[in-house]
């Protein structure tokens, strides 16, 4: 489960995403950037966070610590845009942080050691969580610690935005995988399939299910509990695993551009 945080300070908003999410303070003395369930496409894209995380983390693969980050809009109160004062009325309660990084810097695999076989996890797995949102126009990667650290997976598993059209995403290759940051600077992504596919066990895509807040799943269109939402999110990832044809579609695009 989540670490669970109370944000004492709003410090200030990072106008880089459509979200607006905001730099805030808490109770653990900890640094936040906090997505608010009352921006844009709402709860589903804390959702898609912190399954995304999850999963990234069971193929090794660096993510900032996420928490469940109470809120009272009254922290806001000495902010003067209006646009982020109804932003933190509209989202009382739980939201979600992401560890701040002091000092983090974009990753560009231009200039930062990259290591194929990690380049090439990545690549499989944004193309497994459908997330259209890591290219050189929007790296969201940072560099920290001597290390690369993936963020901002709001934009993947888009397919929950129309869930009575969900199942036919599941073998949906990825939009767009010509403009992946990593595509030319990973190895072969055939190379780590089958390891990235049997790191997500069912034990681990259950787990992940479960780590979502019950408050962010529920009164969904179409299902009648949270454990019938939880349990589509496991089937739709049970059939992605087993569709070949996303992973094919993406070797072939990769065999199309020089590496380097």
């Amino acid at each position: 489960m989540l670490r669970k945080v109370t944000a004492t300070r709003y410090v200030a908003p990072l106008r880089e995403g459509g979200s607006l999410p905001g730099l805030c303070e808490a109770d653990d003395l900890g640094t936040y950037v906090v997505k608010f369930h009352g921006a844009g496409q709402g709860r589903r894209v804390l959702v898609a966070e912190v399954l995304a995380a999850h999963l990234a983390g069971a193929l090794g693969l660096a993510v900032p610590e996420l928490v469940v980050a109470a809120v009272d809009p009254v922290i806001g109160r000495g902010e003067p845009d209006e646009e982020v004062q109804d932003l933190l009325l509209r989202s009382p309660g739980e939201n979600l942080g992401m560890d701040f990084l002091p000092g983090a810097l974009s990753f560009d695999p231009a200039v930062d050691p990259v290591d194929p076989g990690w380049a090439a996890r990545v690549l499989w797995f944004d193309a497994f969580v459908l997330n259209v949102d890591r290219s050189w126009r929007n790296p969201n990667s940072l560099w920290w610690g001597a290390r690369p650290w993936l963020i901002d997976h709001g934009a993947s598993l888009y397919f929950h935005h129309d869930w009575p059209r969900a199942a036919a995403s599941t073998d949906r290759p990825l939009r767009h995988a010509e403009d992946h940051l990593l595509l030319r600077a990973a190895a072969p992504v055939t190379d780590v399939a089958g390891r990235c596919a049997a790191a997500l066990s069912p034990d681990v895509l259950r787990a992940a299910v479960d780590e979502v807040p019950d408050g962010w799943l529920e009164d969904e269109p179409g299902f009648d509990s949270v454990e019938d939402l939880r349990s589509a999110y496991l089937d739709w990832f049970t059939a992605r695993l087993a569709g070949p044809t996303w992973v094919s579609e993406l070797a072939r695009v990769q065999a199309e551009v020089p590496r380097g």
